[in-house]
């Protein structure tokens, strides 16, 4: 078998067990794959040699799309603040339009992903790398003065976490809008800097007791 073929086969194999996820409403094991394809368990495991194996392509499936649009706007010659809100908004909205399709199906994702953490982690820290691209092209022009990367990479991912945290989207979905998300972007781009905007206590806070 060629490299080729062994990619269509996973491929396939990927698709099915997800069609079953959606139809069992439950996560799926190699020996139940194969018995759905009608193909030996040997089979199976000469294409996904370990269980996680299995959800690694799932979850690889899942976000496909979404590494395809961040390549795309991290590339794309639009303005920084353009750049930004595409970085997100597209993400949001294919997001949001799964949910609403398929809600109970959607929290079923998210608890296998919440399940298999590790297996997610290299996708959350791959949209942190397209960010951090994102961000150097903004420091360049200019914005977030006297910030290092990776604290602006952090303060940005608490003000826009609503729009990529697949919890919020079960719990505040409704309320999130991308004209919403445009404002708390344009707001960022107007502000976000090192400068001590007086915020900050003078004196330590301390609990109510």
């Amino acid at each position: 078998m060629t490299k080729d073929d062994l990619t269509k086969d996973k491929s396939r194999y990927v698709a099915l067990a997800m069609e079953l996820i959606e139809r069992r409403g439950a996560s799926i094991d190699r020996p139940t794959l194969a018995g759905e394809a009608g193909v030996a368990r040997s089979r199976i495991e000469a294409i996904f040699p370990e269980e996680t194996d299995l959800i690694d392509g799932i979850v690889e499936q899942w976000y496909a799309p979404d590494i395809v649009i961040m390549e795309e706007v991290v590339a794309s010659a639009l303005p920084i603040q353009r750049k930004f809100y595409e970085f997100y908004a597209r993400r949001f909205l294919r997001d949001q339009q799964r949910f609403k399709h398929d809600p109970e199906l959607y929290a079923l994702y998210c608890e296998l992903g919440e399940a298999n953490f590790e297996h997610v982690r290299g996708y959350i820290d791959l949209a942190d790398h397209y960010l951090t691209e994102l961000i150097a092209q903004s420091q360049d022009e200019g914005y977030f003065e006297g910030l290092e990367i990776d604290r602006a990479l952090t303060l940005i991912n608490q003000m826009v976490a609503c729009y990529t945290s697949p919890q919020m989207m079960m719990i505040v979905g409704d309320r999130l809008k991308p004209e919403k998300l445009a404002k708390i972007l344009d707001t960022l781009f107007a502000g976000l800097s090192a400068k001590d905007g007086g915020a900050m206590a003078v004196t330590p806070i301390q609990a109510v007791t």
